[in-house]
């Protein structure tokens, strides 16, 4: 004889559990549906959308879309002079940005992250900049920067030093715009280093003290290996933030004086809303894409030899 053919519970069962799976389902895919539509809408929709105009001519003001393959590419990379010099601005201020926040990070967290009186009240004034509108803090301080009339000089003039017009001379106006971005990041890094060194057993600098360790023992063999993890996020979303500049830049200087302070995120900008070159910028936005993308696998690569 043949196997009995299933009973009308257990056909019941089967179809009851069938359901469970595919409701089961439904209702996972429902839960990240949000995600999905925003990843969707704001990321890969956009994402496409540059790579087409960027294989474009599209001007704005008239209109007019010619396909012209990889001519923005290769008029950016090989015909363009300005832009080898934006690249040159952008890589200055990065180098100039990134070592400088992440050593006052450090310093600040090394000197903040004890308890004693007053410590939340040092956290808070050296954070509260991160949480300040950056629109009001660049244009404070475009006014305490002016020539003569500046705050910056002013002060300086009481002990006798002649301070230079900072956002006229394009050397000075692009350590001011890196100073003013750096004393404005700069809790946020801060924050994280803190959480770092508060993580960090005890038992192993005492441990170290206990062999007749230094301070800078202690710092350089056990505390900043410790902090690499925390150092690696910092460096990388640094140098990322340090590209991406724009709002200091726009108010502060407007890429001038004679384009000194000309940055790569900028200089899209005017491309696409001054000129309303829209593929040229979309060719450019691509470009900045690629070369933040190297120095993050760089980075990560460095950080996974060394460890």
């Amino acid at each position: 004889m043949g196997n009995p053919a299933p009973s009308t519970a257990a056909r019941a069962r089967r179809a009851s559990w069938l359901t469970l799976k595919a409701r089961e389902a439904m209702e996972a895919w429902l839960f990240v549906s949000p995600t999905v539509a925003g990843f969707l809408i704001f990321f890969a929709g956009p994402l496409v959308a540059v790579v087409w105009y960027s294989l474009t001519e599209w001007n704005l003001l008239t209109q007019q879309m010619k396909y012209v393959g990889l001519a923005n590419f290769r008029d950016a990379l090989f015909e363009n002079p300005d832009f080898w010099h934006v690249v040159r601005n952008s890589a200055v201020f990065a180098v100039g940005l990134v070592p400088f926040n992440m050593m006052l990070a450090l310093t600040l967290a090394l000197g903040l992250s004890g308890r004693f009186p007053g410590v939340i009240f040092f956290r808070t004034v050296f954070f509260a900049p991160v949480v300040t509108s950056a629109a009001a803090w660049a244009i404070v301080w475009k006014f305490l920067l002016q020539g003569e009339s500046g705050f910056v000089n002013q002060l300086l003039a009481t002990v006798g030093i002649a301070g230079p017009n900072w956002l006229r001379e394009p050397d000075w106006a692009m350590a001011a715009v890196i100073f003013t971005r750096v004393i404005k990041m700069v809790g946020l890094n801060m924050i994280l280093y803190i959480a770092a060194l508060q993580a960090i057993p005890r038992d192993y600098e005492e441990a170290a003290r206990l062999e007749g360790a230094t301070n800078w023992q202690v710092f350089r063999w056990i505390t900043w290996p410790l902090l690499g993890p925390t150092t690696l996020v910092i460096m990388v979303i640094t140098t990322i933030g340090s590209f991406k500049v724009f709002d200091h830049i726009y108010l502060m200087t407007g890429g001038g004086p004679e384009n000194g302070t000309l940055v790569l995120a900028f200089y899209i900008y005017e491309q696409g809303f001054k000129f309303f070159n829209v593929g040229y910028a979309s060719a450019l936005a691509l470009i900045m894409f690629a070369i933040v993308m190297v120095l993050t696998v760089v980075q990560l690569a460095i950080r996974r030899r060394d460890t």
